[in-house]
């Protein structure tokens, strides 16, 4: 069987990647996007224009109550230790039942950069973006509304350091698998060349 890192460097279609992540295990899973390099990243995006479009309930699956977080696992393309490239985005539909979702991002670097909150909402509607992603991660946006219990309390992103990461930045989503996506981060409209993947964790929570 092929890795993950021979398909995309073989320019799989995304639908064979997808057959591919869909065929492992979540743990298995995790395990092959831990070995993509940015190119691989880049080259995951690219492919993933032609999969279906994402929509909110890929993030918080229909039916998961208001309030209750779902955790994707993640892992940039950013120049860092190993360790650090590795986090979570945590999602939740908010009380007012508005098309969008709360979150905010989890890992070894929250003590110190912050918890990067912001709001999910789709694309639709502006063309240049709905290019990018079907959904967009907006930290020009943070939940004014109740979180789930737990998360920790909600701050601007242009409050302290984590300014330097958050502060001015979207990442536009595209589907990948069932349970995996692709972002790429752009810092106002400027692309960063800078990507990640999300694999929500199983049951949601």
């Amino acid at each position: 069987m092929p890795e993950l890192i021979d398909l995309l460097r073989q320019n799989a279609s995304v639908a064979r990647v997808a057959e591919y992540l869909d065929g492992l295990t979540h743990d298995e899973r995790l395990r092959a996007l831990s070995t993509t390099t940015r190119a691989d990243q880049r080259a995951l995006y690219n492919a993933a224009s032609a999969a279906p479009a994402l929509t909110l309930d890929f993030f918080v699956p229909s039916g998961t109550p208001p309030r209750a977080a779902v955790h994707h696992k993640g892992r940039n393309s950013l120049p860092l230790p190993a360790p650090l490239r590795f986090f979570e985005k945590r999602f939740a539909l908010p009380e007012d039942g508005s098309a969008r979702l709360f979150g905010y991002n989890e890992g070894l670097t929250r003590s110190w950069i912050g918890p990067g909150f912001f709001v999910a909402v789709p694309t639709a509607g502006n063309l240049a973006w709905q290019e990018r992603g079907a959904v967009v991660i907006d930290y020009f946006q943070v939940p004014d509304g109740p979180v789930p219990d737990g998360w920790p309390r909600v701050v601007p992103n242009g409050k302290g350091l984590q300014s330097f990461v958050y502060d001015g930045t979207r990442d536009f989503m595209r589907r990948v698998s069932k349970h995996v996506s692709i972002g790429a981060a752009f810092k106002g409209e400027k692309a960063l060349d800078h990507y990640f993947t999300l694999c929500r964790e199983p049951g949601g929570a």
